[in-house]
C-alpha cells in the first residue's frame, strides 16, 4: 500500500509542476484562476498522502485550513473575472 501512495504522490506532483507552469503562463486570466484552484487541491492532495505516508494525524487541520483558503481564493477570484470587483458597495439592492 505505501507503494501506491508514494507512486500517487509522485504522479500528483507531477500534476502540481504542470499547473504551476499554466499558472505562470496562462494565456488568459481565467486559465490562471483555475490553474490556481486546481494547484489548491493538488497541494491538498499532497499534504494528504504525507500524511499517509508518515502515518500522522497532525496535518489534517493544515489540509482543512488549505481547503478552505483555496475555495475562498477560488471565489473571490471568480466574482473578480465576472464583476471586475470582490467586494460589492452597492447597497440599493
Amino acid at each position: 500500500m505505501m507503494m501506491f501512495y508514494w507512486i500517487s504522490l509522485l504522479i500528483i506532483s507531477f500534476a502540481f509542476a504542470g499547473l504551476l507552469y499554466r499558472l505562470v503562463k496562462g494565456p488568459t486570466v481565467a486559465d490562471r484562476v483555475v490553474a490556481l484552484d486546481a494547484l489548491g487541491v493538488a497541494l491538498v492532495s499532497i499534504v494528504a498522502l504525507l500524511s499517509l505516508i508518515i502515518g500522522t494525524e497532525f496535518f489534517l487541520e493544515i489540509i482543512l485550513l488549505l481547503s478552505i483558503l483555496s475555495f475562498i481564493g477560488t471565489t473571490a477570484f471568480a466574482k473578480f473575472i465576472e464583476r471586475g470587483v470582490i467586494f460589492d458597495r452597492n447597497n440599493n439592492r
